[in-house]
Parts: C-alpha cells; structure tokens; sequence
C-alpha cells in the first residue's frame, strides 16, 4: 500500500503527459492518450508494401522489395511533433512504443514471417553518445518485440555527416554514400532485412545503408521507417 501511495504522489507532482497533446496519461497509456493514438496519421503502405510511392522514390537509388512507412509525414503536422519528441526531448520509449503499434499492424497484415532480421540505421558514436540513444534503433526494438524478429546493429557509420536537414536530394546522396559499413558480413548472408530509420525524405540515406547491406549478399533488403513524406 506505501508503494501506491507513492506512486499515486509521483504521478501527482510530475504527471507523465500524453507526448502530442500533454493530457495526462492513465495507468492504461503510454507515451500517447489513446485518442491520439487513433488520430495518427496512419498510411496504407502495408496493404501494398511492393508497389507504392516509396518504393518508385527508391527506383533507381537501391534494389529493394518493400518499402513501408507506419505515419504520413507532415510539416507542423502529428508526425513532425512525435519525432521532434523521439529525437530531441530525450524519448526513447517513445520510438519503441512506435515500432510496437506498427508492428502490431503488420501482423494483422500478414507480415511477420517477411524478415529474419531488423538492421536500424546507425548514429555515429558521437551523436548517439551525446543523445544517449539511437531513435531508429528504439523504433527497430517496439518492432522487433511485436514481430517475434531478432534486432541487430549490422552496420555502422564511420564518418559523422553534417544535417540532412537542408541539403537537396543530390547533395543528401552525396553526404551519405560512403558512410556506412556492414559490422559482419558473414552474418548477413542469404537473410531477409529489414533496415529501418526514423523518417524518409529523399531516401538517400535509407539507399545507401541498403547498397551497403546488398554487398553481403542478402537473400533482399525492405525498408520501413516511423514517418515518411510526399
């Protein structure tokens, strides 16, 4: 009973707030109300993984077969606020609680047996030092847990590339393809990836993480990410 209390002070003082609309979470909710959760920006690219606006951004960049985005990018928008919080406002649980909603919508899809194994996109050491996490690495564990599919760090990024931020498509391809290593490349042979990253915008880093993975001879490479835009 002294644990209740202390718990019922706790929540009391520092209430855990709902990370889009800061209401104050039940004992039910985590990370999100669930009114916000069923006001996400949800995109349909699990009901057609192969043919989709991903994947022809993609064509051309990296050979790969799915593409999948679980929210629908937009600026100022649910999504833009939700990664803002994963990335900056020190949310780790946040990214797992993401990757574990859409796991669960990839299940109902029917596509949980796709994969042998879920590569996040790396931070370099020092950026992932200085946040003290990788968001795509906490994305890849929620979805992982949901999918029953192991979650492996399989490569790395050698060099600390300057923001993405506003650099155009060419400039982006330019300041990422030739970053990133695979960690064990014995171990990468003949599996189903699944690379996942927090956000696509011109695809440039997601390609060039897959043409590295691609040169341990995967049986083939998809791609999922939290948030994509147009």
């Amino acid at each position: 009973m002294r644990f209740t209390l202390w718990d019922d002070f706790l929540a009391l003082v520092f209430p855990v707030t709902c990370n889009l609309c800061n209401r104050s979470l039940f004992a039910f909710e985590s990370e999100l109300c669930r009114t916000c959760e069923a006001s996400l920006p949800v995109t349909l690219f699990h009901q057609s993984p192969l043919e989709n606006e991903l994947t022809q951004k993609l064509m051309g960049l990296t050979d790969i077969r799915m593409a999948l985005a679980y929210l629908r990018f937009s600026k100022r928008g649910k999504s833009q606020k939700l990664l803002h919080q994963l990335k900056y406002r020190n949310r780790p649980m946040l990214g797992v609680k993401l990757g574990r909603m859409y796991g669960e919508l990839l299940v109902q899809q029917g596509l949980e047996k796709e994969w042998d194994l879920i590569i996040p996109v790396p931070l370099h050491r020092s950026k992932e030092r200085r946040r003290g996490y990788n968001q795509s690495r906490c994305f890849a564990d929620g979805l992982g847990e949901s999918l029953g599919i192991r979650v492996v760090n399989g490569l790395e990024r050698t060099v600390n590339t300057a923001t993405q931020t506003r650099k155009n498509r060419l400039q982006r391809w330019e300041n990422v393809s030739e970053v990133f290593h695979i960690v064990d490349e014995v171990s990468l042979v003949g599996k189903r990836i699944l690379l996942v990253d927090d956000v696509m915008t011109t695809g440039a880093t997601l390609a060039a993480c897959a043409n590295v993975l691609h040169t341990a001879r995967p049986s083939y490479v998809d791609l999922a990410v939290i948030a994509a835009g147009r």
